[in-house]
């Protein structure tokens, strides 16, 4: 092996290092981006806890002195919620279950014309 083979390799894992020292800043760029955006958005939550907290006080105040039972509403609330995911779940198993008999018809009325072929 002659020196120009070795200077080429040499060559060629400088390449190969200046490549990988250049995608470790950039993911070091991406990674500090991702960091600072968590932040932000934690103290945006955070916030907006505070903003939620102080308004559900206020709701809670007025519904007292105007005499609404916000635990019965919350309730009522709740239950009408529910009921309507559950009648939205039983509506997608109704659709899958149609779904499904028409791929077992569609099934059976190719092995049917295949029997008659």
């Amino acid at each position: 092996m002659g020196f120009g083979d070795t200077a080429k390799r040499i060559q060629t894992l400088a390449d190969k290092a200046e490549q990988t020292y250049q995608k470790l800043n950039e993911l070091r760029d991406e990674v500090q981006h991702t960091q600072t955006t968590v932040t932000d958005t934690a103290e945006r939550v955070g916030r907006l806890e505070n903003e939620l907290a102080e308004q559900r006080a206020i709701l809670n105040a007025i519904a007292e002195e105007v005499g609404v039972d916000l635990e019965a509403t919350s309730a009522e609330a709740h239950i009408s919620e529910a009921e309507h995911i559950e009648a939205e779940h039983v509506e997608a198993e109704h659709i899958e279950a149609a779904s499904d008999d028409d791929t077992a018809d569609a099934t059976a009325d190719g092995a049917d014309e295949a029997e008659t072929s």
